[in-house]
């Protein structure tokens, strides 16, 4: 059991997303960085589509209610655990009564708190994620509040074998973290300059438009959040004025409506959507995308799908290495 003392600026439930129900105009919500969701889950001994804690910019206040074993990925929010400062990116065993705290937001905007066994909410259309709008899913279909207790689910072997290893080291201290984690080279870093390949719409921009997408950068506005972020730069517009048929949209989809300011559509994007689309963000960089806050400055550059798809064949080919090296780990092997 999780006691929620502070809720911070935005913390609610997520999985990977709720995947076939668009066609009925339900949208997908899940985490906005997938790839720390699902690190934070491996460290924790999870599934990784098990439903984590997505944290927004400024974190919460929790106190744990029993020994339990978490990980916490994704951007640097500071994290302390009675006062102590906490490595991310590696797992972690915490006692009973311990309070953990997020202080600034030193890297990113988005941290994922994993806790052994996922954490126990209702499934409502195949997924534990929060559709924040709709009121469904993840806890109470709500961002967290003052007072929530989040209950945990059972914890997998794998969990137990992390935890028996750590338990045996914490001593009198309030939590221990394990002495190996992520390494820095597959971690993504913050960047400025996020890959995509040309949207179905491309052509229909005039050619200073396309030129100005990649020569110059975006600021990410206040006014995004889950469902978009809006951009201020250079304006863009169609060589002419062309009726659009409404279609599906993906994550990372890049908009433009006739202000000429970009939207890059993100987790709780609408199902279809009907202006123009320059491009698309490659798979592979969603997390970088998702770890942008307002003022960040984005610039784009250009990549074929071919090359997209190998970015992504490559960095899954590290995650299946990954995987395996930490089930030798816990399991004592070489």
């Amino acid at each position: 059991m999780i006691n929620v003392l502070k809720p911070g600026l935005l913390s609610s439930i997520q999985d990977l997303g709720r995947t076939g129900y668009q066609k009925y105009g339900v949208i997908s919500s899940g985490s906005m960085d997938p790839f720390s969701h699902r690190m934070a889950n491996l460290l924790a001994g999870n599934d990784e589509n098990d439903p984590v804690l997505e944290i927004t910019m400024m974190g919460p206040v929790l106190t744990f209610e029993e020994d339990i074993l978490i990980s916490i990925c994704g951007g640097d929010l500071s994290p302390s655990i009675n006062g102590q400062p906490v490595r991310t990116w590696r797992s972690l065993f915490v006692k009973k009564g311990s309070e953990l705290k997020f202080g600034r937001c030193r890297k990113g905007c988005r941290a994922y708190l994993a806790a052994a066994g996922g954490f126990a909410v209702p499934e409502v259309m195949n997924s534990k994620s929060t559709y924040l709008r709709a009121g469904i899913g993840g806890y109470k279909g709500r961002a967290l509040k003052s007072g929530d207790l989040l209950e945990t689910g059972k914890p997998s072997l794998q969990s137990l074998k992390i935890t028996e290893y750590l338990s045996k080291q914490i001593l009198n201290r309030p939590f221990v973290e394990n002495d190996w984690g992520i390494a820095s080279e597959l971690i993504p870093d913050t960047a400025a300059e996020i890959r995509i390949t040309r949207g179905r719409q491309f052509d229909l921009f005039s050619e200073e438009s396309q030129v100005q997408l990649f020569k110059h950068a975006f600021e990410v506005t206040s006014q995004s959040d889950r469902m978009g972020y809006r951009l201020n730069g250079p304006s863009l517009s169609l060589s002419e004025h062309a009726e659009q048929i409404s279609e599906a949209v993906n994550f990372g989809s890049i908009q433009v409506p006739p202000d000429g300011n970009p939207i890059v559509l993100l987790a709780d994007r609408q199902t279809t959507g009907g202006y123009p689309k320059i491009g698309q963000v490659a798979a592979v960089d969603l997390p970088l995308l998702a770890q942008a806050k307002p003022g960040d400055s984005l610039s784009f550059a250009e990549i074929s799908n071919e090359e997209a798809q190998q970015l992504l064949i490559n960095r899954e080919i590290k995650l299946k290495e990954l995987k395996q090296g930490i089930f030798l780990k816990t399991r004592g092997g070489n």
